[in-house]
């Protein structure tokens, strides 16, 4: 295994590095551990929230496996920050800003140890394209493996995950249902370790890193809890051993054509639009060209086949037990949507790697790209005078596609959830919320608790919901984030005035509100940037450097 230490033998060979082993020597290692090569375990595990909560079961697992393979693993953590837990507060702005630190703690200690080799373990909505982005950046040879999805809850003979939670803070303030129903549907919606259920933005991400290929196919989708997640995990142990003696590296792996693999992939089952942001900024991290309007092209042309929450029935989970991700591919790839010569971290290309996918006899949970759930995939992106730079639509949300009404504006998130709460949102009002945006908020929250609550009160189809923040994968409705450029840069939604006419247009691709440019020059004209909500520590860092969300959020 020696010549396969490239890296670490800087740190870990040679007279004069007796420091650096005696420090290794004091927590374990040993001479023979020195010599091999060393694997750096980059694990997103925290005690707070389910998604992260097994990882360091997983992580064990790896570990094992890189020493039955000759390695020596070296684990570290970084940092997570729960969506769902965050959801509608203040601390949900550090969720995408966790995105970056995820991305440079991951490849500050790999650059600071030389490893030779990297496994990266995520979980959550922001460690998934958070791990991706420091394979990209760091290029050794590297894997990731997502921690897998929770299982359905269960109340009243109704399968529940996450997203019921929020949509009964609605129907609960509406009066739609009990105190006693909303605590059962609360206490019953997550029963153990794994990301959030259905096809949001964990899921959606988790599909991604199998389809572009920084994922084994067919891991990531086993469950948090089933034995299987256990035997993948040993395997990817094993299989980081294999990359290294073969130098595949991510640089060979994350092509255009691998993005737009990945992009189908959203499309297809009816993925979040969270997606977006991230594909953007992992193909900046890799130097391809991907532009927000890519993903409109894509999704138009691919079918949408996985019959997922939130705007279907089924669970991360049953998907798995449908056939899985494979299968998913693999009818893609048969009907044409996919670059079939695209490699994976198997060493396998995409076509060679879902050949073996199985269906389950009687799943009704992915369709045929022949019959398919729908024609056409679930993004649009809008431009128009409200959204120069582009806003993004989860269409496969909402059966609404045309939608004009007044504005209603909020300059935070809490200002239209006590509005949406007290009864105050009529059907045809367009709540529009911003000041949240990348730079504005900073740190661009997700509003699944407004859009959550709309739908609870029975306005999913009534009411529109703009913003220059984000959406949960979870969020069903008529909704359109990452509207950009956004209010803090001086876009036009930081000069709308309650009443403003604003007109949704899904065919035209169109996002405008009836001003004539001379109104809205003289708003412009008087309007000021507001002062920035955090003047020192990592969120003003934040919001001097990042760039548009139509960018990606980056902040090199």
């Amino acid at each position: 295994m020696s010549e396969l230490n490239q890296n670490s033998r800087v740190v870990t060979q040679g007279v004069n590095r007796s420091a650096a082993r005696a420090m290794f020597k004091a927590v374990g290692f040993t001479d023979d551990d020195l010599r091999k090569p060393i694997i750096g375990v980059a694990n997103t595990w925290i005690e707070i929230g389910p998604c992260n909560f097994h990882l360091r079961r997983l992580a064990a697992k790896i570990k094992e496996g890189i020493r039955a393979a000759g390695g020596t693993p070296m684990e570290f953590n970084t940092v997570s920050i729960s969506d769902g837990i965050t959801m509608g507060v203040e601390g949900m702005k550090a969720s995408l800003i966790s995105r970056e630190v995820i991305a440079d703690s991951i490849e500050l200690v790999t650059r600071g140890n030389h490893f030779d080799g990297l496994v990266c373990i995520s979980g959550c909505d922001k460690t998934n394209p958070g791990v991706m982005m420091a394979m990209t950046r760091v290029d050794v040879p590297a894997l990731a493996l997502y921690g897998g999805s929770i299982n359905p809850g269960h109340y009243q003979g109704k399968s529940l995950t996450v997203q019921d939670t929020f949509e009964a803070v609605g129907a609960y303030t509406a009066g739609k249902i009990s105190e006693e129903e909303y605590m059962g549907i609360e206490n019953n919606a997550c029963p153990g370790a794994g990301a959030c259920g259905g096809q949001f933005t964990a899921n959606t991400m988790s599909t991604v890193m199998e389809f572009i290929g920084l994922s084994p196919i067919g891991f990531n989708s086993v469950p948090a809890t089933d034995p299987e997640k256990d035997k993948v995990a040993f395997e990817c142990g094993r299989l980081i051993m294999e990359l290294i003696k073969r130098d595949l590296r991510p640089s060979q792996i994350l092509s255009r054509k691998a993005f737009e693999n990945a992009i189908a992939s959203v499309a297809a089952t009816g993925g979040s639009t969270n997606a977006v942001l991230h594909l953007l900024a992992l193909a900046r991290e890799a130097g391809v060209e991907l532009h927000i309007d890519d993903f409109d092209a894509i999704s138009a042309r691919t079918p949408v086949i996985a019959d997922l929450k939130p705007a279907g029935k089924y669970m991360a989970a049953d998907m798995h037990a449908a056939g899985g991700i494979p299968l998913v591919m693999k009818r893609l790839l048969d009907g044409g949507y996919l670059h079939g010569d695209c490699p994976t971290v198997t060493g396998q290309t995409i076509a060679e790697a879902c050949a073996p996918a199985q269906e389950t006899p009687q799943q009704t949970v992915i369709y045929t790209v022949e019959q398919p759930l729908k024609e056409h995939g679930g993004l649009a992106i809008l431009h128009g005078n409200l959204a120069e730079e582009g806003g993004v639509m989860k269409i496969s949300a909402s059966n609404v596609h045309q939608f004009k009404g007044p504005a209603r504006v909020f300059n935070c998130e809490e200002d239209a959830m006590a509005a949406v709460t007290a009864n105050t949102i009529k059907a045809g009002d367009v709540v529009v919320i911003r000041y949240e945006g990348p730079k504005g908020g900073p740190g661009m929250r997700e509003m699944l608790g407004v859009t959550a609550a709309i739908a609870g009160a029975g306005l999913g189809d009534q009411v529109a919901l703009l913003t220059d923040g984000r959406f949960s994968g979870a969020t069903r409705g008529i909704s359109v984030g990452h509207i950009a450029p956004e209010a803090a840069r001086g876009g036009l939604i930081g000069v709308l005035q309650d009443g403003d006419a604003i007109e949704i247009n899904v065919a035209e691709r169109r996002l405008s509100v009836a001003l004539s440019d001379a109104e809205v020059a003289a708003r412009k004209a008087v309007w000021q940037a507001p002062t920035p909500r955090y003047k020192t520590g990592v969120m003003a860092k934040y919001s001097r450097s990042v760039s548009s969300s139509s960018e990606g959020a980056i902040t090199n």
